[in-house]
């Protein structure tokens, strides 16, 4: 057995015997799912038989039972820009998803400047919604905490049996809260890598050697060269969650929503857990940063600016973003942004496995939904059918995209109504078409991504914040005063942050932090 292979493997097995455990332990006390009560499993039975599927391609013999239900709508919340085309993938889906489950779809996606406002007005409202995106790192854990979301348990396994035939155990394991899955967990990328993504046309024309960067720091002569060379080209894009300290580049593991304060080194060896501000790395980067700002590398509006990154590249006036790497982002994002042949990724860090991959990306049935079961039908389906699956990704054959060859797709004049870039979110992503700009090998590329990745020492465990939802609800609010404005270098570091940590203190960080180490241990001396 080769050591990468031995790494994925222990990954692997540290999570089943987590997930194996936690349920022997869920079964002994006799603990049922929260919404598995009467006036929830009403909406589970129709005609007083429970609907059952025993895969994810069902034909009409399968789905004869479900297309005798009542036509139900189901409202969709993800991240992402509007498309302009929207209204024209809706009805195409609701023409396949009528034949499939007798169901209608009601696109509502969010940009990223608004979405946490949104979706936390949605929640608190109880606005009645079916189907949400979530991930570890978008406050997943404390919305489940808030009784936002359904437990899936029974759901995945009475319709949700092609998710559970492709998915990798893993997924499910390491998304687990308190024994349970609040959430589906996408198909992809298990390891994960953070960099910049950046003009390699403009980098070629100015005679930048990008192989020379290996830091953040490096980036500064190739900043420099850009400035002074292209004074209309903004060097580096940052805005709120997008900066050298964003978990990915940091390689920060917060053992849970990275909301929560605390955190270890997914590539380091201590399991000693910390507050950011008195992480080395986190505090060096900040100065970093700052240094950027100072030189006129970044945007002036960074702690303000919501435009999403993609956006600010498609304009044409910026060299590089932050992002998360995988195998052929770069090219993803120059189809999304029409730079095809402009763009290319810059690795800054080692790659990492940690539970934030096996939940970074999930879709979430909202405890609001009036029809659970049609909405884990449509989970399934984004798992295990092609059509649905490309349809929502790339939008209508014939208009938004034409084919080459089987699994590979060309644009056209109209994808730039519809190609929302979000192909990471819904699903098995490894069912989508590659664009031909794109390694036809992509997806053999994304199962060796995974190799030589380093293992979080947290790898399986995630925080359970019910004791100090007061503090973390305080602490939430002054990161929301410093925390942007720091990280993109728009404030004097030596001057605010000494500010920011008094105000954390005062909020109650070190009672999180102490918590959060007592049970991390717990989980620790329990392997």
């Amino acid at each position: 057995m080769t050591r990468s292979n031995y790494h994925l493997m222990r990954a692997r097995m540290l999570l089943l015997t987590c997930f194996f455990l936690i349920i022997a332990c869920s079964n002994e006390s006799g603990t049922e799912p929260a919404w598995n009560n009467s006036e929830a499993k009403s909406q589970l039975e129709f005609n007083n038989e429970s609907v059952s599927m025993d895969s994810g391609e069902m034909d009409e013999a399968d789905n004869s039972d479900i297309l005798q239900l009542k036509a139900y709508t189901l409202k969709f919340v993800y991240t992402g820009a509007p498309q302009k085309d929207e209204e024209e993938i809706e009805a195409a889906m609701n023409d396949y998803l009528l034949t499939k489950i007798n169901a209608k779809i009601d696109l509502i996606p969010i940009d990223w400047g608004p979405w946490d406002d949104k979706v936390n007005l949605m929640i608190a409202s109880r606005e009645k919604i079916d189907i949400l995106f979530t991930a570890q790192w978008n406050k997943h854990a404390i919305n489940v905490s808030k009784g936002a979301f359904l437990v899936v348990d029974e759901l995945l396994d009475q319709y949700g049996q092609g998710i559970l035939q492709s998915l990798d155990p893993v997924f499910l394991a390491g998304a687990k809260i308190e024994g349970h899955n609040y959430a589906v967990p996408t198909n992809k990328e298990l390891a994960a890598q953070g960099g910049i993504i950046y003009r390699a046309d403009i980098a070629e024309e100015l005679g930048i050697d990008m192989t020379k960067v290996k830091s953040i720091e490096d980036l500064d002569e190739v900043y420099q060269i850009v400035r002074e060379k292209k004074p209309e080209i903004t060097p580096l894009y940052l805005k709120m969650g997008e900066s050298f300290n964003t978990h990915y580049i940091g390689n920060f593991d917060a053992l849970g929503d990275t909301s929560i304060p605390g955190v270890i080194l997914k590539d380091g060896e201590s399991t000693k857990v910390l507050p950011a501000y008195e992480v080395g790395r986190y505090i060096d980067t900040l100065h970093i940063t700052r240094k950027f700002f100072q030189k006129g590398y970044i945007n002036k509006d960074a702690a303000t600016n919501q435009t999403m990154n993609s956006e600010a590249l498609r304009s044409g006036d910026v060299f590089s973003i932050t992002g998360a790497l995988k195998p052929g982002k770069s090219e993803e994002l120059a189809i999304q942004t029409g730079m095809i042949g402009k763009l290319a990724q810059l690795p800054l860090n080692v790659k990492t496995i940690a539970t934030s991959e096996t939940a970074g990306s999930m879709l979430a049935i909202s405890s609001t939904s009036q029809d659970p079961a049609r909405a884990m039908m449509f989970i399934n389906l984004l798992h295990t059918d092609v059509y649905l699956n490309n349809l929502l990704n790339y939008g209508i054959e014939g208009r938004h995209y034409i084919k080459v060859s089987e699994n590979v797709i060309r644009p056209t004049e109209y994808t730039q109504n519809y190609n929302p870039g979000t192909t990471w979110m819904f699903g098995n992503q490894f069912l989508n078409y590659v664009w031909e700009s794109e390694d036809p090998m992509k997806w053999n590329s994304f199962k060796q991504f995974n190799q030589e990745a380093k293992i979080s020492p947290g790898l399986g465990f995630v925080f359970n914040g019910d004791t100090v939802r007061a503090e973390v609800a305080a602490v939430g609010n002054v990161d929301r005063q410093y925390q942007t404005a720091l990280e993109t270098g728009s404030v004097d570091v030596d001057k605010i942050l000494p500010e920011y940590i008094e105000r954390l203190k005062a909020a109650g960080i070190e009672k999180i932090i102490a918590e959060k180490q007592k049970q991390f241990d717990q989980f620790l001396a329990s392997k």
